[in-house]
């Protein structure tokens, strides 16, 4: 189980402190779907960076299973158990796509079983799997490969931001089905950052942040109608479709 207490985030610029999260508490439990919504500028990818370690919490505790983890690092709480895919995935010249697919499982694992990874987000293996993970790969390309990373390593807690952005239609589609997969044999709990009605209809839990608050939060039937018809009634404030 995740934990956040009290989790507030702020910079300073050169007149004055902003606050980007607010006051944030948040239970994830274990082997939930939660979805995180709201409007842009909102704070949710913020979030989902504190929790990966990449920024540190002005205030605040994080406790995972137990142990406070808010002074670990990026390294130490994916050793701690937490995955997270960027919103624009990282370039690594000179890795191929073999190399971080064992990275991931902390293992020299087969070719076939790295291919198996590639697979379960739609990828022909044999094409893929000694590429270099570098500028020739598209977005879509990219992305399908970080999450099929954060697949192979099964932590406890699985963070994404933003998965569907810069990908089209049919890696869309197909992201859709490796996430009801993952829902359906869940290994560990699942945090997704998005405004799509199909990853929001797959959640167990929907929580909505905006102007760095949690604004709503609680059981997917009770949550997505009510933005579905903030939507068709052309109010965009939490949740954005075709606006």
């Amino acid at each position: 189980m995740l934990e956040l207490k009290n989790i507030s985030f702020g910079v300073s610029d050169e007149s004055a402190q902003k606050e980007i999260l607010k006051d944030i508490s948040l239970v994830i439990e274990d082997n939930q779907f939660i979805v995180v919504t709201g409007p842009n500028g909102g704070g949710k990818s913020t979030l989902a960076r504190v929790i990966a370690g990449i920024e540190k919490p002005t205030s605040g505790r994080i406790i995972l299973d137990g142990q406070d983890i808010t002074e670990m690092n990026v390294t130490e709480r994916a050793k701690a158990g937490i995955s997270f895919a960027f919103q624009q995935p990282v370039r690594f010249k000179g890795v191929t796509v073999l190399d971080l697919i064992r990275l991931a499982v902390g293992e020299k694992i087969s070719v076939s079983g790295a291919c198996e990874y590639l697979s379960e987000v739609g990828l022909c293996a044999r094409d893929y799997i000694n590429r270099e993970v570098n500028a020739s790969l598209s977005g879509g390309e990219l992305k399908r490969i970080e999450i099929a990373t954060v697949l192979a390593r099964s932590t406890k807690v699985s963070v994404f931001d933003e998965p569907e952005a810069g990908i089209d239609l049919w890696s869309f589609n197909n992201l859709i089905r490796v996430f009801e997969k993952m829902h359906d044999s869940i290994r560990g709990s699942i945090m997704i950052i998005s405004h799509q009605e199909r990853i929001l209809n797959i959640a167990d839990k929907i929580v909505v942040i905006a102007d760095g608050q949690i604004s709503a939060e609680g059981r997917r039937e009770d949550i997505l109608p009510e933005l579905l018809n903030n939507t068709e009634a052309g109010d965009c404030k939490f949740y954005q479709k075709e606006c």
